[in-house]
């Protein structure tokens, strides 16, 4: 590919693709999109991406991605401070923020325990989450790290490290989405659905 394009261009249609889900196509779609923007909006773009990457870090209470610290959740004084949802990353606590049915406070692990890729719960943000406990009255843990078997792995062993506290732990259900069909969900995802079953 970087024949046909002049250093500059195949440089960055490199550095595009690599993005996450960002393939070969698409870094050339993009790189010919930027390149067709004015110079000041090229700057602001460039200008955005600095700014960012600079003035964001680690919130030192949650470990969610913020400007100010603590952030503007583990500061927001109306929040149920009794309740933490463990999360996996930042990206998370967007997704659990957009359905606006919870109030508490969260907790990012950045990460979940997977021994096959070596890493385990002093590779995580773990630590950190038990003092926070220890230090807090805390009513409820929410485990909602992610439906797969690092996901799964990870809320067991953060389970069996918090109940021998009294602190209550929960998981968030899994099963069918919402438009799905029976026929087409697999047998994990059936079981699970089953087990979340609530009444009517």
């Amino acid at each position: 590919m970087s024949k046909y394009y002049a250093k500059p261009l195949s440089k960055l249609i490199a550095e595009l693709n690599k993005l996450p889900g960002i393939g070969g196509k698409s870094a050339q779609r993009l790189a010919f999109h930027i390149l067709s923007l004015s110079d000041e909006e090229a700057k602001q773009l460039a200008d955005a991406i600095v700014e960012a990457k600079t003035t964001m870090h680690y919130c030192s209470v949650c470990g969610n991605l913020t400007d100010v610290d603590p952030c503007p959740i583990c500061s927001d004084p109306t929040r149920d401070g009794r309740t933490v949802c463990v999360v996996e990353s930042p990206r998370d606590v967007s997704a659990m923020e957009r359905i606006r049915e919870y109030n508490g406070l969260y907790h990012v692990l950045h990460g979940a325990i997977s021994p096959m890729d070596g890493i385990g719960p002093d590779d995580i943000n773990l630590r950190s989450l038990i003092v926070r406990l220890q230090e807090n009255d805390i009513n409820e843990v929410i485990l909602a790290t992610n439906p797969n078997i690092e996901g799964e792995a990870t809320a067991m062993y953060i389970a069996r490290l918090i109940k021998p506290a009294g602190i209550k732990v929960t998981r968030i259900a899994h099963g069918i989405p919402v438009g799905g069909d029976l026929e087409y969900a697999d047998e994990v995802t059936l079981s699970k659905a089953m087990e979340g079953r609530r009444e009517l």
